[in-house]
């Protein structure tokens, strides 16, 4: 078991906001690709931030966008679409969807439209 994944989502939010906003993105539009990948709406997504759930726990109660699939590329060293471990690979969308943010990528591309 890997260690993110007993890390609260609500220690790393913060990196992902910094890194978004560091490119001139906006928070906003990390919590929409956010609510796109697992379904939770603003109020929901506080609540998770709020209660440090864990990533775990965090992709446990999402509900997956249907097109999380069509994520492809490489993070951290390892092509998202080949990753084994189910919760992992949610977690390395979750990163990937970041990074094309920061990237500066349409909206529409990166929340495959």
């Amino acid at each position: 078991m890997s260690r993110i994944f007993t890390i609260s989502f609500a220690s790393v939010y913060p990196h992902y906001v910094a890194k978004v906003e560091k490119k001139g993105r906006t928070q906003a539009e990390l919590d929409q690709v956010i609510e796109w990948l697992t379904g939770f709406d603003d109020a929901a997504l506080r609540d998770h931030l709020t209660a440090e759930t864990t990533f775990e726990d965090f992709f446990a109660e999402a509900r997956l966008n249907p097109n999380a699939g069509l994520i492809t590329g490489v993070i951290c060293g390892h092509r998202v679409e080949e990753i084994d471990d189910p919760l992992m690979q949610k977690i390395r969308y979750l990163d990937k969807l970041v990074d094309e943010l920061a990237m500066g990528k349409a909206m529409e591309k990166v929340l495959r439209g």
